[in-house]
């Protein structure tokens, strides 16, 4: 650590907690130089949440990459020697909860975890001897869990980041930016200029952005945690208490700090039904409590240390812990715990806190390049899974892909850009990240749905829609129809092919779901397109940025339609899209909708040249997909344009009217029917669904909700990003090699040449259940000879091939048609096969006619 603060560097990272020390580590690591780590507290003790948390790692997660990243940061803190592996223990109180901790097993199998245990009662307390046994039902037990000594942590960071300089007491009061790109950080001791900067702030993190003009929606919560008297129960236990921070600038009572500098010699543990988690300190324990109402923080308000107190640390508040504040627990966390752990009732607390950490919308980190040039950021995120973000955003930095040493990974979940344009309202995203703190430790149902800040974005067939009675599903602010009760008369029609479903897999699903996706099959249905996104590229240098963008020929015809991938550096798949030319210098691309606008479009006007025009029409469009076997009978009752497959063919587009509608219409189908995308301007919309739907009435013309999207899709085998393909695969694992022009020049090519002259190893592939109507969930293992190979990406039922399908990534040498597998889904081990794809109509005849 230096004195004398640089006037510049080649990499600024502002924070010196868990995450920006983890970053500064391993822009070291893959070879980065020059780069300057600053903080407004001293170091290590910086006053940040880093240095409060109790450092409990519980890796397993529903999400792969939060479980990989866990993964990884255990397996480096452990080899530093800052990291007790002593093991987790989640607790079931309740049968709900007992399944659930099945899912724990299944996604551990799933995402790598070694020896993933379900525990008996009894099991339980042989670890955790503190626990009432007659208070639980059993308990899950993943042994490479355990807690990180957070100084020290901090501490092995500085001394190991080679490349990095890092100043303590530093307060950073601006950032320059000009041009659309970081330019210098400005702090109270001088202006370091830089080429990029990295925002690690976390509890801070909106307050930095803001210097930018960036709305983060980073909301900063209060949680409660105690440390008890020593306990008789513990007693022959070392303790260092006293000395653990001897030696340090320590801002304000240093009494946490020197709890949690105090080792576990048994198990972290977790009672999530009372929303508590728990781990001893030497011949103390400590008591960690969500089980409160929120306790939200104006993220302007958020301040610095003082003589007296940690800026991310307030005071600890007896009725949020005596109290049952949590609207969904009964119980206050004391009673709860004086339940579970009956040696702690009536105890004295050594140390007390509310300390501070950060939620985003959505309760996933906030990593990756902002829509400031050279502006990172490397937020939402805890001492779990700070090496692994750590990593994947050095990669990211320094070779443009996201990866861990496992290999490359999928950011779409986690990228600073997934957010919508609303996200960054303070109001709205303070509210947000309190209901993902009051869901951090509960079963939170498959496709589950808020009560609140809903009807934000609505297409301009929203009304008529809620006339049909659409059960809307929101995402990105969308509200998007999943089925709609018009159509429950098609359940009676076609209910021996709808198998029933129940349990966990059933819930918030619908019959009429499979009805719709029926009745596409045999008429035709208007889906409501609008959330989906186009992107208009214009200039005399378009096709020339497009084909340097997209993985395909783009040299195509004016009215020619392509499907092609955009790529990163290393080939991984950003985005799949399709490319429409409709003039000699404008294409329109289109591509999915919620997180897709921000990174797909935000990718492509990054990359644009001066000379090419980017815009990202979000809602601008109101489109409409209609499809099925009378679709061109209903569209040409709309238009004089001849719809024949020889005037209007497969993969092409033209502008044409739909009734008075100005309209781009593209002959391309997500379901694997006849059909067309109508794109209108969206103050055309509600004429454009008005006149189709007056139109089509003697075809019995019906709305099609994204249920039955999903299950069609799956049947043909097509992809969809952030699902079955994503950064983590490339295109010829993900069997989407027909969309490589290798003979063009375009962004990830040289890995591409790389990999498929090295072979593919693995390959996306769909299974179908053996004696099962059952629909699977995504996350689950799939094993060849009892050993787990794959995870379901996605399932759902087919109803017009009559199977259950799932879609997973395996070993190529279990990709052959009629390989056996299993699948383990809800503690159920079923029997399934490797199958060809596409299952429904392999020859294309729906299609092309």
């Amino acid at each position: 650590m230096s004195a004398d603060l640089p006037s510049q560097a080649e990499t600024v990272v502002i924070g010196a907690g868990a995450v920006g020390c983890s970053v500064a580590y391993h822009l070291s690591e893959v070879g980065a130089e020059d780069v300057v780590v600053v903080d407004q507290g001293p170091l290590p003790v910086t006053g940040g949440s880093s240095v409060h948390a109790p450092g409990i790692m519980f890796q397993t997660s529903p999400s792969k990459i939060q479980t990989k990243a866990a993964y990884y940061t255990s397996r480096l803190l452990s080899d530093a020697g800052v990291y007790a592996e002593v093991g987790g223990i989640e607790l079931a109180r309740s049968e709900d909860r007992m399944d659930f901790l099945r899912r724990r097993v299944e996604w551990a199998e799933s995402y790598g975890l070694p020896e993933p245990q379900l525990l008996s009662p009894e099991e339980v307390t042989e670890h955790l001897p503190l626990v009432n046994e007659d208070e639980i039902l059993g308990g899950y037990y993943s042994p490479t869990d355990g807690r990180v000594d957070g100084i020290a942590a901090l501490q092995w960071y500085i001394a190991k980041s080679d490349a990095a300089d890092f100043y303590g007491n530093v307060e950073v009061t601006d950032l320059d930016v000009s041009g659309g790109s970081v330019g210098a950080v400005e702090t109270d001791r001088g202006t370091i200029d830089c080429d990029r900067c990295v925002i690690a702030t976390n509890n801070w993190g909106y307050q930095t952005a803001q210097m930018a003009d960036l709305d983060l929606p980073i909301a900063p919560v209060e949680h409660q945690y105690v440390v008890t008297e020593a306990l008789e129960e513990l007693a022959g236990a070392d303790s260092n208490v006293g000395n653990n921070t001897e030696g340090l600038e320590v801002p304000g009572n240093s009494d946490i700090q020197e709890y949690m500098s105090e080792g576990p010699h048994r198990p972290v543990g977790r009672d999530q039904d009372n929303s508590l988690y728990f781990r001893t300190h030497g011949d103390s324990i400590g008591l960690g409590s969500y089980n409160h109402e929120t306790l939200s923080v104006d993220p302007d308000a958020m301040g610095k240390n003082t003589e007296d107190s940690q800026a991310s640390v307030h005071s600890f508040t007896s009725e949020h812990w005596e109290k049952a504040t949590h609207p969904d627990r009964e119980k206050s966390p004391k009673q709860a715990f004086d339940e579970l752990l009956p040696a702690t009732k009536d105890v004295e607390y050594e140390a007390t806190e509310n300390g501070i950490f950060v939620f985003t919308p959505d309760g996933m980190p906030a990593i990756g390049p902002t829509h400031v040039d050279g502006l990172w950021s490397a937020l939402a995120i805890w001492w779990t899974h700070s090496g692994g973000y750590g990593k994947i955003l050095a990669e990211w930095m320094e070779n443009g892909v996201p990866r861990l040493p496992s290999g490359p990974v999928d950011t779409g979940g986690v990228h600073v850009r997934r957010f919508s344009p609303h996200a960054g309202e303070k109001d709205y995203f303070v509210d947000k990240g309190a209901t993902r703190y009051r869901q951090v430790y509960s079963i939170v149902e498959p496709r589950w749905q808020p009560d609140t800040h809903r009807g934000l974005r609505t297409s301009p067939f929203y009304h008529q829609q809620k006339e049909l009675g659409a059960e809307f599903y929101q995402s990105g602010g969308w509200e998007s129809a999943q089925w709609y009760d018009s159509n429950a008369d098609l359940v009676e029609e076609y209910e021996a092919q709808i198998p029933d479903q129940d349990g966990w897999q059933s819930i918030n699903r619908s019959e009429i779901e499979a009805a719709e996706h029926l009745h596409t099959r045999d008429a035709v249905s208007m889906f409501d397109m609008t959330s989906f996104s186009s992107i208009m590229i214009e200039g005399a240098d378009a096709g020339n940025f497009l084909q340097r963008m997209c993985s395909n020929d783009i040299d195509i015809d004016v009215g020619d339609v392509r499907y092609s991938l955009l790529l990163n550096e290393g080939g991984g798949i950003l985005a799949d899209v399709t490319v429409v030319r409709l003039d000699e210098e404008e294409y329109m691309v289109t591509t999915g909708g919620g997180n897709s606008p921000g990174i797909h479009g935000g990718w492509l006007e990054d990359h644009a040249p001066e000379t090419v025009s980017v815009t990202v029409e979000e809602g601008a469009k109101s489109t409409i997909g209609l499809w099925g076997p009378k679709s061109r009978l209903l569209l040409q009752r709309c238009t004089d344009v001849d719809l024949s497959n020889e005037a209007f063919p497969f993969f092409s587009a033209k502008q044409i009217y739909v009734g008075e509608v100005p309209v781009i219409a593209l002959r391309v189908s997500y379901v694997g029917e006849l059909g067309w995308e109508l794109w209108a301007p969206s103050e055309y919309g509600q004429r454009l669904w008005k006149t189709l739907r007056e139109a089509g009435r003697d075809l019995d013309v019906r709305p099609m909700g994204g249920g039955a999207l999903e299950s069609m899709r799956l049947e043909k085998g097509y992809r969809l990003w952030g699902t079955d393909i994503d950064t983590d695969s490339n295109p010829y694992e993900a069997g989407l090699g027909f969309a490589v022009d290798l003979d063009t020049d375009f962004v990830g090519k040289d890995a591409l040449e790389a990999a498929k002259a090295e072979g593919v190893d693995t390959e996306i592939t769909p299974i179908t259940l053996d004696d099962s109507t059952d629909i699977l969930l995504s996350g689950r293992p799939v094993f060849v000879d009892g050993e787990p190979q794959g995870y379901v990406q996605a399932a759902d039922f087919g109803y017009t091939i009559g199977e259950s399908i799932a879609y997973t990534y395996l070993p190529s040498e279990y990709t052959e048609a009629g390989t056996d597998v299993q699948v383990r889904c809800e503690g159920e081990l079923y029997d399934a096969t490797v199958r060809d794809e596409p299952l429904f109509d392999p020859g294309r005849e729906k299609i092309i006619r």
